[in-house]
């Protein structure tokens, strides 16, 4: 039974609501950019209950072997982070039905709000559930997204102050990535990509086949002479451009580990009031690790 004081919403009423709000954010984000209805989609969109930022943890690296930095600076985040709730089902492959990416691979929501999600969404899991969790997500080419949303917690019914999710996210079915390359100034600004990551473009091996614009969920990817052109300002940093170019002419650029360790953890700062332990490389000692 539903215990309204104890718990939020269940998962079978999640999915109602998100079935329901599901076409108002589509055309939210396609409308964002349109006179007048831009400013009244604006607050819907704006950070500091609005934000987004990618970790490319799906480099092309075989497990258990060198583990790709930003994969095991996600696996360092979620071991510092004292609670941690995995979803059964990834909400947005499941309501779209996906058939190209595992369903099962759901959201890790981090926090002291976590304790108001009702156990039918998923359950408390230890440091190495949540390390290996990435590492499927990882393993099936998806994007790990940070993500502070104000739908989020209405959706769950708790707080937003003390809520994170890490998002494992797709090109096909992802609320948060479809439906972006005709976004208004606001959506621009909620996607933020950590500083030190980005994209490389090699002009000899590049010859303009255009499969990188495709794979671009931003659109800010563009053929000028026949070569493949970044704007490095508003890339996310998610990296899925790179597979994507059968000639390698593409290359994600990335701070070292602890660097980008820092500036991960920096932003979960930013982002919100989730407290993180700071975990030494030198004692990250898991499975592969």
């Amino acid at each position: 039974m539903w215990n309204i004081f104890r718990y939020g919403p269940t998962r079978r009423m999640v999915r109602v609501m998100i079935a329901l709000s599901w076409p108002t954010i589509r055309f939210g984000k396609a409308w964002s950019n349109k006179p007048v209805l831009k400013w009244l989609i604006r607050p819907f969109f704006k950070r500091p209950h609005n934000e987004v930022t990618s970790i490319p943890i799906n480099e092309r690296l075989e497990l258990p072997g060198s583990v790709p930095v930003p994969l095991r600076v996600v696996e360092r985040l979620v071991a510092g982070i004292e609670d941690r709730f995995i979803l059964h089902e990834c909400i947005c492959r499941g309501h779209m039905q996906c058939e190209n990416h595992p369903r099962d691979i759901g959201c890790i929501a981090l926090g002291p709000a976590t304790s108001r999600m009702h156990p039918s969404h998923g359950r408390r899991v230890s440091a190495d559930e949540a390390v290996a969790h990435v590492r499927r997500a990882a393993k099936a080419g998806l994007v790990a997204n940070l993500a502070h949303v104000w739908i989020d917690p209405l959706a769950f019914g708790t707080r937003f102050r003390d809520l994170l999710f890490i998002c494992f996210c797709d090109d096909c079915c992802c609320l948060y990535r479809r439906h972006m390359t005709d976004r208004g100034p606001t959506l621009a600004k909620a996607y933020r990509k950590i500083p030190g990551i980005s994209i490389e473009t090699d002009g000899d091996l590049c010859n303009g086949c255009g499969e990188c614009v495709k794979s671009c969920f931003l659109g800010e990817i563009r053929i000028v002479d026949g070569k493949a052109v970044t704007d490095l300002e508003a890339c996310a940093g998610c990296g899925q451009c790179v597979p994507a170019c059968a000639r390698g002419a593409r290359k994600l650029v990335i701070p070292g580990e602890e660097e980008l360790y820092e500036r991960v953890i920096s932003r979960v700062h930013e982002m919100s009031r989730v407290p993180v332990r700071a975990v030494p490389a030198a004692g990250w000692q898991r499975a592969g690790g």
